[in-house]
């Protein structure tokens, strides 16, 4: 199974919602109202019919004069029979005509069919359309921030949705199709995946908060290094859960990986210091440490944080060389102050989200991407070792709002 697929599958709660607001956007105004009622044809007075003249009307006459003598007077013309008048022709029938509506073109002629569409016999006017207007910008508005995508973002994104398309009528896959462009041009300059570096070791520091999936994606990460041939050795810096430390061994064992292990309630500043020592002499291409989870709004344990890293620059000035920062994406908006305060302290250079899978909440990472520029090196999507990819903006875009894979 392609991860895109997976991704799309996975995040059917998220793109089931848009599915289900966009419809109900562009149903709810489709049907043209009833033309009004004209007056009754016995109420309309009977107005006497001209005489039958020349094509063109004659010219008012003028008087006669000193320098204009008078013209003789043409003789009547003979009088003609009237013509019988010829009935209607049936499919010139008279018929109640369209009335005009402001969210739908119902003088305008039903759209042509598209090739596919004349293939498959499908006629486009069969899909349910919409003008896109200010009303129904509103409405997507809404329905983007719903997702967590944000305000600020959600306006910007409907605001490019605009461009060149008001006042058109669009079906719902053409607004999926436009809402996932515009989404992953917002999303493509941070579609970075983590630089490797010839500095040896390459110090990796996994920082985040409690129950984000740190210690599972450094396992995946681990994994996979080891796979694309890079030496690799893991810290298991979160001192303070013992299940951290074996989950970590676990990966370790299964991807043929060291971990560095410490005493339950052990300084981590120390074991990551340790530790960097242990890779550079053994020569290993990266340092993977975890650390323990921790809430942005603890001053005290964001401070032991930012020893850790002070210790590291003791060892190396120019480490950690990658800082990811592991977000749940269940949390939503929250995410945007924990990126914030993390950043602060541990200079976060690249971002991880993870369990997009089984969440209406994808969103947050548009509004990530667009408030704060970091780099999305991969995303999650669940426990096994590739669910666990580089993020690839278009994929997440036709994904989140529901588009099919070409």
């Amino acid at each position: 199974m392609s991860f895109f697929k997976k991704l799309k599958d996975r995040l059917f709660t998220s793109s089931s919602k848009f599915d289900a607001g966009l419809e109900a956007i562009v149903e709810e105004r489709t049907d043209i109202p009833a033309p009004p009622e004209g007056p009754a044809a016995s109420d309309i007075p009977d107005v006497p019919l001209a005489p039958p003249g020349p094509d063109m009307p004659p010219e008012r006459p003028v008087p006669p004069g000193p320098d204009r003598p008078a013209e003789p007077t043409p003789p009547p013309a003979p009088d003609r029979p009237p013509e019988p008048l010829k009935p209607p022709a049936p499919d010139l029938a008279p018929g109640p005509a369209l009335a005009f509506a402001d969210t739908v073109e119902a003088a305008d002629p039903a759209p042509k069919p598209g090739l596919v569409d004349r293939l498959l016999g499908r006629k486009s006017a069969d899909v349910p359309r919409r003008i896109l207007d200010d009303d129904m910008l509103e409405q997507l508005e809404d329905l983007l921030i719903s997702a967590d995508m944000g305000v600020d973002t959600a306006l910007r994104v409907t605001a490019n949705l605009a461009e060149g398309r008001l006042g058109r009528r669009l079906s719902v896959p053409e607004i999926k199709d436009a809402l996932a462009t515009e989404i992953a041009r917002i999303m493509a300059p941070v579609a970075t995946p983590m630089p490797l570096m010839p500095k040896r070791p390459q110090v990796v520091l996994v920082v985040g908060v409690n129950g984000s999936g740190k210690t599972t994606t450094i396992g995946k990460l681990a994994s996979q290094f080891r796979a694309a041939g890079k030496s690799v050795v893991i810290a298991a810096g979160d001192t303070f859960r013992a299940a951290a430390v074996e989950q970590l061994q676990v990966w370790g064992d299964r991807a043929g990986v060291p971990v560095m292990t410490a005493p339950q309630g052990s300084d981590p500043a120390s074991l990551a210091f340790d530790a960097m020592t242990r890779a550079e002499a053994e020569g290993a291409d990266l340092l993977l440490i975890d650390t323990a989870g921790r809430l942005q709004n603890r001053a005290d344990l964001m401070e032991e944080l930012a020893k850790i890293v002070r210790v590291i620059r003791k060892k190396d000035p120019s480490a950690p060389h990658n800082t990811l920062l592991v977000l749940d994406a269940t949390t939503g908006q929250n995410a945007l102050a924990q990126v914030d305060i993390f950043r602060q302290v541990a200079d976060v250079t690249g971002l991880v989200m993870t369990k997009l899978d089984g969440t209406a909440k994808g969103g947050v990472l548009v509004a990530l991407a667009d408030r704060f520029g970091l780099p999305i090196h991969a995303i999650g999507v669940g426990e096994q070792i590739d669910d666990l990819a580089p993020f690839d903006p278009r994929d997440f875009a036709d994904a989140l709002v529901g588009v099919d894979a070409a």
